[in-house]
C-alpha cells in the first residue's frame, strides 16, 4: 500500500499544479481567462501522466482486479482497460486509433442528394418507420446513395413521383 517515494507527478504536472495553487491562494483574485487557463492546463497535464500508468501497473502487480482500477479512476472497467491495458506501444496504438477517429469528419455527409428518413419525418410529422412504410407501398421515392468509401445512405426525393411498377426511378440530381 504505502510505498515510500519521491515525488511521482511529473515536472510538468507538478508546475501546473504549482500556478494553480498560487492562483488559488493569491491575496488577489486573478482575471477569469487566467483561473481557466492554469485550471484547463493541470487537468491536461493530470491526463498525460505517466504516475498514472505506472499507479495502474502497480495497483495490478499488488493484486488489484480492473474493476477496483476503474473505481479508483472513476471510471467503468472498459474505460479503464482501454487507457491503460497492454504494452507502451498497445496503449499508444489504440489512443492514436482513436485520434484518428475523432478527427474525421461527421459520419453522415451533408452534401448527399435528396432529404435523410430522419428529416423527411421531422417535415412530413410523422415517424421515420412510417416513412420507410410510405417507401415500401410506392408512396415516397427514395434510393440508397453508396459513397466511395462503401458508406451508403437511403436518401427520400419528397419532390419526385414514385416510379410505377416496371419502371426505374429517375436519376437523383443534385
Amino acid at each position: 500500500m504505502g510505498r515510500t517515494m519521491s515525488p511521482f507527478l511529473s515536472e510538468p504536472a507538478r508546475a501546473a499544479l504549482a500556478r494553480l495553487v498560487v492562483s488559488d491562494t493569491a491575496t488577489e483574485v486573478p482575471d477569469p481567462l487566467s483561473r481557466l487557463y492554469d485550471i484547463r492546463s493541470l487537468l491536461a497535464e493530470l491526463e498525460a501522466e505517466p504516475a498514472t500508468l505506472h499507479a495502474v501497473r502497480d495497483a495490478l502487480a499488488d493484486g488489484e482486479t480492473w474493476d477496483e482500477v476503474a473505481a479508483a479512476a472513476q471510471l467503468k472497467p472498459a474505460a479503464a482497460k482501454w487507457r491503460w491495458q497492454g504494452t507502451d506501444e498497445e496503449i499508444a496504438a489504440r489512443h492514436e486509433a482513436g485520434r484518428k477517429r475523432a478527427a474525421r469528419p461527421s459520419s453522415a455527409p451533408t452534401d448527399l442528394p435528396g432529404d435523410s428518413v430522419a428529416d423527411v419525418a421531422r417535415k412530413l410529422g410523422v415517424t421515420a418507420q412510417a416513412v420507410y412504410l410510405q417507401i415500401s407501398r410506392g408512396k415516397l421515392t427514395a434510393r440508397t446513395v453508396e459513397l466511395p468509401d462503401g458508406r451508403s445512405y437511403k436518401r427520400v426525393f419528397l419532390g419526385e413521383s414514385p416510379a410505377k411498377p416496371g419502371e426505374s426511378p429517375a436519376p437523383a440530381t443534385d
